[in-house]
């Protein structure tokens, strides 16, 4: 995601944090929880973590490498071992720099022939730059990208195979994101002739050229760094402009599961992200699931683009608490 956009959106976060909505006191998330009748599948927080450590093993995702190639078809493995109906779309992608950038879109449908359909999304590429350690010797280092990338993967991973095993009626879309990350950083210099500054080249090629013509979906979820300990999910700007209802049912959903100390019911502020092009080009409302750390000045959390995103920073109770939140909303729908 674009730090530039969040540095932009400092004045909403402030605005937005004056804004908040009530919050929830522990005894009245713990008789919401055991008045709540949960109706999805057990996610699997061990699942999903293996899920997030396998992307890992390849090493950094940067697109042309071998890792990243490695990576894609372990991912195109595994929808089509959960059921999925899978759809490679592969394009080249003018880079920031002018590289161009072998991409991958993975997308695996269920119920394809249903036309009430929940998008749910992330990006599996990893960054080529670590332009945020501080250590300014690693600047040019490729990051491992276990929270910023692989945790959304893994969590949608786990969702599809609940699936599998817990059919549903309602369509749904998992698309794995290619070349999300491959923005301009600030110690480089170079024309930026993207519509989005070199980032969510992926989504944006995606969402003006989707799998099936005139997509539509009901809804769509990204998750964005969902496995980092104790994180904390705001309300991101976007999403509650874009699809507030929907935002209101996550974080509802959250609470009722007893995950409130992770699904802050406050406003945050703006983020570009793969959310960003599907409701611009698509006109789809979108909700981004994306960590926030009011510690950080740039609002990202303490391993955000620098060596340290390895699986250190994966904690297998935020894969939960996002993976059964978004299993529950997607099981009650109708």
């Amino acid at each position: 995601m674009n730090f530039k956009h969040i540095i932009l959106s400092c004045f909403m976060i402030g605005f937005f944090a004056c804004s908040c909505g009530k919050n929830t006191s522990n005894n009245n998330q713990t008789a919401s929880t055991q008045d709540y009748q949960k109706v999805s599948p057990e996610l699997n927080a061990d699942s999903a973590y293996h899920f997030v450590d396998n992307q890992v093993a390849f090493g950094p995702r940067v697109p042309n490498t071998q890792a990243h190639k490695e990576c894609g078809d372990y991912l195109l493995e595994q929808l089509t071992k959960f059921g999925a109906n899978v759809i490679e779309q592969k394009a080249d992608l003018k880079a920031y720099d002018g590289t161009i950038l072998h991409a991958r879109n993975i997308i695996g449908s269920y119920n394809p022939e249903n036309p009430k359909r929940i998008l749910l999304f992330a990006h599996w590429d990893s960054r080529p730059y670590a332009d945020r350690d501080p250590d300014s010797n690693l600047h040019n280092t490729p990051i491992l990208g276990a929270n910023d990338g692989a945790s959304g993967v893994g969590v949608l991973l786990e969702i599809a195979r609940q699936i599998q095993a817990n059919p549903l009626e309602i369509g749904i879309d998992i698309i794995f994101f290619d070349a999300e990350d491959y923005g301009q950083p600030d110690f480089i210099k170079a024309s930026n002739e993207t519509t989005y500054g070199g980032w969510t080249l992926g989504s944006e090629y995606w969402s003006k050229n989707p799998h099936v013509p005139n997509y539509k979906a009901k809804y769509g979820i990204l998750l964005d760094m969902v496995g980092g300990t104790d994180a904390k999910f705001l309300k991101e700007a976007i999403s509650v402009q874009s699809a507030r209802g929907v935002v209101e049912k996550i974080w509802s959903t959250a609470r009722s599961l007893g995950y409130g100390r992770y699904f802050i019911d406050k406003n945050g502020g703006g983020v570009h992200d793969d959310h960003v092009p599907i409701i611009d080009n698509l006109k789809i409302p979108c909700v981004d699931i994306i960590q926030f750390d009011s510690n950080m000045n740039h609002g990202f959390g303490w391993y955000w683009h620098t060596s340290r995103d390895d699986m250190d920073a994966i904690s297998k109770e935020t894969l939960k608490a996002v993976g059964q939140t978004v299993l529950e909303v997607i099981y009650k729908e109708k």
